[in-house]
């Protein structure tokens, strides 16, 4: 701690004899000790508190980051699903919509003012009830039996 060597010591022990007397200087040293020892445990206590403090503190960070990208991929995979109901919502050759009701032939609304979410929910019910056009009807099947 401050690089004392046996000389100093030694000149530091001679110097407490003198000063204390021989019948104080035992005490005084335990004394010494005992606060030494207080002020080395406050300082480890406060250095541990200290690096609990900022390995908290990069936790939070690394969630923080974690959660912007997770909040981000779910925004791309909000706009990509959004992106494939669009062209079924946008008035392709399958629905037909009658002008008097303002609803296609499924009984859905296809009015464009609809929010995101319920265009993305409607989207997602579609996918979970028609088969991919590239996967036979009997593997759907076998899929959602295995569920």
């Amino acid at each position: 701690m401050f690089d004392m060597g046996f000389l100093e010591l030694l000149i530091i022990g001679v110097v407490g004899l003198l000063v204390l007397g021989p019948e104080r200087l035992p005490k005084a040293a335990r004394t010494l000790g005992l606060w030494i020892g207080k002020v080395k445990r406050t300082v480890s206590g406060m250095q541990r508190e200290i690096s609990a403090q900022l390995e908290a503190e990069e936790l939070r960070q690394k969630l923080n980051e974690q959660q912007k990208k997770l909040d981000e991929s779910v925004k791309q995979v909000k706009r990509d699903v959004e992106s494939l109901a669009e062209p079924e919502s946008g008035g392709g050759k399958d629905t037909q919509q009658s002008p008097a009701s303002g609803r296609d032939d499924t009984g859905k609304s296809a009015a464009p003012s609809e929010p995101p979410e319920k265009r993305l929910d409607d989207a997602l019910a579609r996918a979970r009830l028609d088969p991919p056009a590239d996967e036979p009807a009997d593997a759907a099947d076998k899929d959602a039996t295995s569920r």
